[in-house]
């Protein structure tokens, strides 16, 4: 079964070189110790930050590094282009209507990255 998505959950992108914290912004109606995520929390820098550098080739940051590099490949900087929610979401936990955020889901960056869910930001506690 899937973890649901928390605020504080780190999501990675397979064309970024480092892990950042999800910033949920859709959900104000359901609070524990910490805000439940909706698929629709995909939005660049409001949501998902930079991933500090971009590896992908048709970024414009890192095809501008790499005429700087005189043609030797180098990075750019990481600006998300998220173009649609995540998906897919739960299929049967809603948040305002909206389908909950899980760890099984990813997001699509424009310039070819795949985001998903490292951690989903839940700490499993058992009693003794």
């Amino acid at each position: 079964m899937a973890n649901l998505v928390v605020t504080g959950a780190i999501v990675s992108c397979s064309m970024g070189t480092v892990p950042t914290p999800l910033v949920v912004t859709s959900n104000v109606k359901v609070f524990a110790t910490l805000t439940a995520a909706t698929v629709m929390d995909y939005a660049p820098i409001a949501n998902i930050s930079s991933f500090v550098l971009c590896k992908s080739t048709t970024n414009p940051t890192t095809i501008a590094a790499t005429a700087a590099a005189l043609g030797v490949y180098t990075p750019g900087a990481c600006i998300p282009a998220t173009i649609a929610p995540w998906s897919p979401g739960a299929v049967k936990t809603k948040i305002g209507g909206l389908a909950a955020l899980t760890d099984s889901s990813k997001c699509t960056c424009a310039y070819g990255g795949s985001i998903s869910v490292s951690y989903a930001g839940q700490i499993k506690v058992s009693a003794s």
